[in-house]
């Protein structure tokens, strides 16, 4: 397999995220989502990125900054990682493995602490992800602790962050 590019999307990208995730998920919804977020005042290019393979998208991650939000005090800034999507052919070939470790390069790069995701156990760990719960970070929603997980960019980063995950409203609607 030649070697992904990962890189920020363009705006010639998005008909070819869409693609892509509308074929590496059952639904329009992640789709939807994705050109939701895209309006947001705090929608990064940097942190929405592409694999590309001899001209081609063939994957997607975007992070997007999300809050944790105390019982007192101030919120904590954290990044979203979701989706994470591969044409189906091409998964199972290390491509998302790339994304996601280029998407926690570019979220450390942009000053972010920490990055929060709900996904399979099994998976994610190796990217140094455990449960939200070991730092007393909650979901807004019921999910098994196991698949609700966090990681610290930044030393420390979570340390004072116990809370709830406070994701943009257009998260909802997924």
């Amino acid at each position: 397999m030649p070697e992904p590019l990962i890189r920020p999307e363009t705006p010639a990208d998005g008909a070819a995220i869409a693609q892509v995730l509308r074929q590496a998920f059952p639904g329009p919804q992640e789709a939807a989502l994705v050109e939701q977020l895209r309006r947001r005042p705090d929608f990064r290019p940097a942190l929405s990125l592409v694999a590309e393979v001899a001209g081609t998208v063939v994957g997607y991650v975007l992070l997007t900054p999300i809050a944790i939000e105390p019982v007192a005090g101030p919120p904590t800034l954290s990044l979203a990682l979701a989706p994470v999507a591969v044409q189906p052919a091409w998964q199972r070939q290390g491509i998302g493995a790339r994304l996601v470790e280029a998407g926690l390069v570019a979220g450390g790069a942009a000053g972010f602490g920490s990055v929060i995701l709900l996904g399979h156990p099994d998976y994610y760990p190796r990217f140094g992800f455990g449960p939200a719960s070991r730092w007393g970070i909650r979901a807004p929603f019921a999910v098994p602790d196991a698949a609700f997980m966090a990681r610290e960019l930044q030393p420390g980063a979570l340390a004072a962050a116990a809370g709830t995950v406070r994701y943009p409203a257009e998260f909802a609607a997924v």
